[in-house]
């Protein structure tokens, strides 16, 4: 596996959520790619964080994969990073 891009920490949890999504709903990579019209390596590099989605692909790789894209949103603002909070 190629090396991750660099991404603000708040993308850091993206990744994971999407490979998440995807084996929930039971699809193989080729089989996500098919329903959002792609190609199968453009899961993979997602998944893998060395590609960043956008929110739109977002709501749709979650809707591919029988989520709502709120609780898609919901499911990433549980998993990021914390920000202290300034005195």
């Amino acid at each position: 596996m190629g090396a991750r891009a660099v991404h603000h920490r708040d993308y850091a949890p993206i990744p994971d959520l999407l490979r998440q999504m995807r084996e929930e709903a039971g699809l193989t990579q080729r089989e996500l790619a098919e329903k959002l019209l792609r190609v199968q390596q453009s899961i993979s590099t997602s998944e893998s964080g060395s590609r960043r989605v956008d929110v739109g692909e977002f709501c749709r790789w979650a809707e591919a994969c029988g989520i709502s894209p709120g609780e898609a949103l919901d499911q990433y603002l549980m998993r990021r990073p914390k920000r202290p909070k300034r005195p």
